[in-house]
Parts: structure tokens; sequence; C-alpha cells
């Protein structure tokens, strides 16, 4: 069963309700072995179409994912991105913000660690982090400071979806391309996922009080991510819903969306013209005399 891609993809403009969207289809593999011939099958095109992105140093791409806890935002980065030069890629995390954070505005921590022409960004969470957490808890937008007249009438969520495609469209026209990610796991699945890190020694570290205490607030997060799904899947940011109750099926998807962003770029390696060969050609004239000095001096 092949894979498309618009099968996941939010329309611009679209009313999204999440209770209507699977957590879970039937698997694009049969059994573990077949998993891991396709998972290998798409990190090896991964490692082949990553050096043309390099190489042409036109073009970026950013890819972002936000989810509820425990969705497999990390699997899905390690095991995808496997295969890759690291040197090509950048993944940051977006943590509680501090002081300095606080003291800009919404999109400036994001901005400033935006990948450049001839890479890969990850973002593991967002700046889509300010109009889903922070809607869901207001306190965290009144430590923002913000000026009252931009918190009037509720207006400030359609406020930072507007500056959120805004700047998703400047950031396309100048060559990043930009895939989200929202991995849409069951509040069962999350709940199994916390009691194996709780009963495993080795995942004990993954588990946080806070996990728990934010599934109290299942619903009001299902609506914040339906209203900002909606509202910000665009033609040159679109947004994908991911199954993400089957870890497995969820890293086939997304790595197969990435391939098919990178294999849509006109990307590929710079093309050598007649001057540039001619240069080249002298320059391996030079070294192959090179080569030669030590003969000549044994003659001698």
């Amino acid at each position: 069963m092949k894979i498309k891609s618009k099968d996941f993809e939010v329309k611009p403009h679209s009313d999204i309700d999440l209770k209507k969207l699977p957590t879970l289809i039937e698997p694009f593999y049969d059994g573990k072995p077949h998993y891991k011939v396709l998972l290998d099958a798409h990190v090896k095109e991964l490692r082949n179409l990553q050096p043309r992105l390099y190489a042409d140093n036109r073009y970026a791409l950013l890819i972002m994912f936000q989810a509820m806890d425990a969705a497999g935002k990390d699997g899905a980065i390690k095991h995808i991105m496997s295969g890759v030069n690291p040197q090509g890629v950048s993944v940051v995390s977006f943590r509680h913000p501090g002081p300095d954070v606080l003291a800009h505005d919404f999109l400036w921590n994001a901005i400033r660690v935006l990948p450049e022409r001839g890479r890969i960004g990850i973002f593991n969470r967002s700046y889509y982090e300010e109009v889903l957490i922070v809607r869901v808890h207001p306190e965290l937008l009144a430590a923002e400071r913000l000026p009252e007249k931009t918190l009037e009438n509720g207006s400030i969520w359609k406020g930072r979806f507007r500056s959120i495609r805004a700047l998703e469209r400047h950031l396309h026209s100048n060559g990043t391309r930009i895939v989200k990610f929202f991995l849409h796991i069951s509040k069962e699945e999350q709940r199994k996922r916390f009691l194996a890190r709780l009963d495993d020694p080795e995942k004990n570290w993954k588990f946080n009080e806070a996990d728990v205490r934010e599934r109290n607030y299942w619903d009001e997060y299902m609506k914040a991510y339906e209203a900002c799904l909606g509202a910000t899947s665009t033609e040159y940011g679109p947004w994908f819903v991911v199954p993400a109750d089957d870890k497995p099926n969820a890293r086939l998807i997304i790595s197969q969306i990435i391939i098919e962003t990178l294999r849509g770029m006109p990307i590929d390696y710079p093309k050598t013209d007649v001057k540039r060969r001619k240069e080249l050609q002298a320059f391996r004239r030079m070294l192959a005399d090179e080569g030669l000095e030590p003969a000549k001096q044994s003659k001698r």
C-alpha cells in the first residue's frame, strides 16, 4: 500500500475536528522486518537528497514537529534522520522561555535559529507553542507583558496566526521550504506510553510530573490545535496530521512527506560550464605533474 501525502495534509482555511481524524490507521508495513526495509530505503534516499540541497545552496528545508507529550517526536527525528550528514542538519528544541525570550516578540526566538541555505532545520516544537500552550495557559501570556491593546477582544490569536502566515510566506519566497507535522496521538495511547516510561528504568528520565498534569487540559489542547492547524496550513507551509498511535507507521509517513518535499525542490549539483571545465582540467594537469616530480629527480 502506497503512502499518499495528500491524505494527511490539512487544507488551507479548513475547519478541523481532530476527533474525526484517526490516531491509528492500517499500517503501510507487514511486520517489523518489512518496516525496517521501508525505513532504510527512505533513509537512503534522504542521504542522497541532502548533498544536493547543500551543494545547490539556494534553498533550505524547515521541518516542524508539534504534538502532545509522548507522541513520538524525538523518535521520529532520531530514526528518520539517522543516515544524513549531521553537518547539514540542525535540531532545535524549544523549552520554557527565559527572560531574554520573553523580552522579545513571540517569533524572535525561532527566527534566530532558522536553517541556512543548503541546510535542513528541525524544530522540535516551535513558535506554534505561542498559540497552543500559551492559549491553554493564559498565565504564560501574562508573563510576556504585551500592550493592553494587543490583548483586547481576544484578537491576539488571529493576529498571531496572521504573523505566522506572513513569516512563512516570507521564508518560502526566500528559498526556505516548510513542512509541519502534528503527531496525532490518542489520550489512551499517551497513557500507555507514560506507564511504559514509569515501568522501564531506562525510560524513567523521560517522565515528568507536568506531563500528567497537562492531560487534564487535553480537550483545551485539542481545540487550540484545531484552530491553529486550520488557520496556518497554507500552500507554502502545509500542516500534516499524522496518526501517531503506531510509531513505525508514523515514521514512514513523515519520512515519505519529507522526501517528496525535497524531490519537489529544484535542487541539483551545480553544472560545470565550459570555462570552469577548462579551469578544472588545468588544475588536474598541475596535480598530475606534481606526481611526476619524484620520478624525474630519481633519474638524475
